[in-house]
């Protein structure tokens, strides 16, 4: 089968492997109908991570269900299904409380697996014509027959829940104001569950037309930071109090506010600088361990200045950590299927599988408007 394949810094190549089979009773073969390029992918694109070449990427996937193995028992030959980027066992302690992102059972060693990631586990990923997935009763979520909503439902495997994610994190409640730093898919989709959840007002922070101009069209107020200070332009609007929460959709990667060179810990203190005393971040933006090309020896090691101090000061909380999906997919799949949300307005292209690798160059440059991929094998 055709499949998207790690060859080294910004590489990657479509070439024939082999077609995944069920290697236990409760494994089942999905066919893959859409699946996406995210920005986590980037950050092994760009060798940012210690990924090798060949690693098949790819962890937000749906499809049709083409072979069930025998233990399988709630899916069937030809049920649509969306997958958690987490693969989960649905036993362990971590599982049973409902932090999927950490199970103990498929990635021994660690706390979390994913498909076609890093340090993730063995788990190969669906940006490919066939994806095995594991524990499959607990880990695929059905969906309507058909074809509508393919782009709504393909972004409940990552960026719809990550997004609710932080703002879960976060506590956001009716009401309230919203920072949200990155305007990329997470944080147009942190703004638009920030939306949802009754939020009065929120904002954006970015500053690519294209995104700050999706950020309005939700009804959110675009911040662009190369047009000053976003602390202050968001506190010059909130009668100098700062939002009562924030939201960190970047990660590690973050830009210096004049755009020449990383910062890896601008977000986190402009976001306790910008939230109000006593109010909460929430940070689904991608930190890691270890990040060869940190811009300092401390970074390198994935330690980073943060300034705790005023944290502390302030009396903010701050939750972190990459989502649990399963917690979010089902009832945000219902409110699409309601059509009480429409999450597919970020995305910007939908290609062919054989496009892959233009597609990586291109959304890796942010060029020609490209903010969110959708492949079709």
């Amino acid at each position: 089968m055709k499949a998207v394949v790690y060859k080294g810094p910004f590489s990657v190549a479509i070439e024939d492997v082999d077609k995944p089979t069920i290697q236990q009773p409760n494994d089942v073969i999905v066919k893959i109908t859409s699946t996406a390029i995210c920005g986590s992918d980037l950050h092994m694109y760009e060798g940012r991570t210690a990924a090798e070449p060949g690693i098949v990427f790819g962890h937000e996937n749906m499809g049709i269900i083409e072979e069930c193995g025998q233990g399988v028992t709630s899916l069937k030959e030809g049920d649509r299904v969306v997958m958690p980027f987490n693969v989960a066992c649905g036993f362990c302690r971590n599982c049973v409380e409902g932090y999927t992102g950490f199970c103990e059972t498929v990635n021994p060693g660690f706390s979390g697996g994913a498909y076609g990631y890093v340090a993730m586990g063995p788990w190969k990923g669906g940006q490919a014509e066939y994806l095995r997935v594991p524990f499959a009763d607990f880990n695929c979520l059905k969906l309507p027959p058909g074809n509508e909503h393919e782009t709504d439902f393909i972004l409940l495997a990552d960026i719809f829940p990550t997004g609710y994610h932080g703002c879960e994190l976060a506590q956001v409640r009716p009401g309230e104001s919203v920072s949200v730093y990155g305007g990329g898919p997470v944080g147009l989709m942190a703004a638009y569950s920030a939306l949802l959840r009754g939020a009065a007002k929120v904002f954006v922070v970015d500053r690519i037309p294209e995104r700050l101009d999706k950020a309005r069209e939700i009804g959110a107020v675009p911040i662009n930071f190369a047009e000053g200070d976003p602390v202050q332009q968001i506190k010059d609007q909130t009668d100098g109090a700062g939002t009562d929460k924030g939201v960190d959709a970047v990660g590690y990667q973050a830009m210096s506010k004049d755009v020449d060179h990383e910062e890896p810990a601008t977000v986190l203190n402009s976001l306790v600088q910008t939230v109000r005393p006593t109010g909460a971040l929430g940070v689904p933006g991608l930190y890691v361990p270890a990040d060869p090309g940190g811009p300092d020896e401390q970074a390198k090691k994935g330690m980073l200045l943060v300034s705790i101090g005023k944290l502390f000061e302030k009396g903010l909380r701050m939750g972190t950590g990459q989502c649990n999906v399963k917690r979010y997919n089902r009832h945000l799949r219902d409110m699409i299927i309601e059509g009480r949300a429409k999450p597919s307005f970020v995305v910007s292209h939908e290609v062919s599988l054989d496009q892959a690798p233009e597609a990586y160059d291109k959304f890796d440059k942010r060029v020609e408007g490209y903010t969110k991929v959708v492949l079709h094998p």
